[in-house]
């Protein structure tokens, strides 16, 4: 079966985490999977990196619909069985062709379709539109948490026999593998997340304020449109000596800096099944979310990890307080357990294995 993955390529984020994990998963077990990017970047050079074939469409805008009939041609060239598209750009473009080619089609949703576009005014609206009629015509949905099928299938109106459930997974190392932990003298929390404001960072330095914890340090890895407001905050609220803006950081600095990370925090209003905990995971570190996707999936009890009500402060503050007053044997043994609970339903093989028994469900259907 030969199948090509297509996307804008300008994403640095969890959704090139995906793309580039699962190709290269399948590139390890021998499948003829390959890449299409609509443009050079960062998923492109990631998936080079990583031996996959590549290919760059080379359209001249973000929006370059002259492109479509060179994407056409591409497909119906390459004789691709499934053309499998990821964020609503790919999206976009595949819907307005989708009729034209002979390979069938599937979309992977990454995020709430809903949220993708917010705050982004008209050109928001018209671009949620489209991509929401674009999920309604593919073949096949990989919804990546449960909460995200059913918003599709109840919301959205896309029918539900298309959609089907995966969760996101990652290469997890050996724990002789991970870098031992530095002594510090502070308790350290990262939230690795783009600054925007479906991320909740905001929610996060008011609930560290409220905890009045001097012993706490806040380390924010991202870029994005929030990152000077919430600099800002950061100031208003008397707490720069406690907080450290990274801006982006690749793998190997985080790496680096999970060195010395005592909890990793995502406290978002909106997320899918964030890869960026699994990340901190494999690097045992204990992992806190808000109640955001299927988090419950990824932390089944609280001897993996700790859950806070979403948009609430004070259960964020809560929480976290808990989290610091553990012992470090505590704090030890709840990111042992979730390493190996998340090794053993997480990877990207299982992924890669849900993903290939659908494809093979389509091809007997064509």
């Amino acid at each position: 079966m030969k199948v090509l993955h297509v996307n804008a390529g300008l994403e640095n984020g969890g959704g090139l985490s995906h793309i580039v994990n699962l190709l290269t998963e399948a590139k390890n077990e021998g499948e003829n999977f390959e890449l299409l990017t609509l443009a050079e970047g960062p998923v492109a050079q990631a998936a080079r990196a990583k031996g996959i074939t590549t290919h760059v469409l080379g359209a001249n805008s973000r929006y370059d619909l002259a492109s479509l009939r060179k994407l056409t041609k591409f497909i119906n060239d390459g004789n691709y069985d499934i053309v499998h598209t990821h964020g609503a750009r790919a999206n976009l473009f595949l819907s307005l062709i989708h009729k034209k080619i002979k390979a069938t089609w599937c979309i992977t949703v990454h995020s709430d379709p809903y949220l993708d576009f917010e705050g982004r005014g008209i050109l928001g609206k018209i671009f949620t539109k489209l991509n929401l009629r674009a999920l309604r015509k593919a073949d096949c949905i990989f919804a990546v948490t449960n909460r995200f099928a059913q918003l599709l299938i109840n919301k959205a109106q896309v029918d539900k026999n298309k959609v089907h459930v995966i969760y996101n997974g990652i290469f997890f190392h050996s724990n002789s593998e991970i870098p031992a932990k530095y002594e510090h003298t502070y308790f350290n929390i990262i939230n690795v997340a783009r600054t925007e404001k479906v991320k909740g960072q905001e929610l996060l330095l008011k609930a560290v304020k409220k905890l009045d914890d001097q012993h706490i340090r806040l380390y924010i890895a991202g870029n994005g449109s929030q990152l000077e407001a919430l600099k800002a905050l950061t100031r208003q609220l008397d707490m720069a000596p406690q907080v450290t803006f990274h801006g982006f950081m690749t793998h190997h600095q985080l790496s680096g800096l999970y060195k010395r990370i005592d909890l990793a925090v995502l406290t978002s209003y909106s997320e899918s099944f964030p890869l960026v905990l699994l990340e901190a995971t494999d690097n045992l570190i204990p992992i806190l979310s808000t109640d955001v996707g299927d988090i419950h999936k990824m932390i089944p009890g609280p001897e993996y990890g700790f859950i806070a009500k979403t948009g609430d402060i004070d259960s964020i503050a809560k929480v976290i307080g808990e989290a610091v007053d553990k012992s470090n044997k505590e704090l030890r043994q709840i990111a042992n357990n979730e390493k190996r609970y998340a090794e053993e339903h997480f990877s990207v093989r299982n992924q890669l294995e849900t993903i290939q028994k659908v494809y093979d469900t389509l091809s007997e259907n064509v």
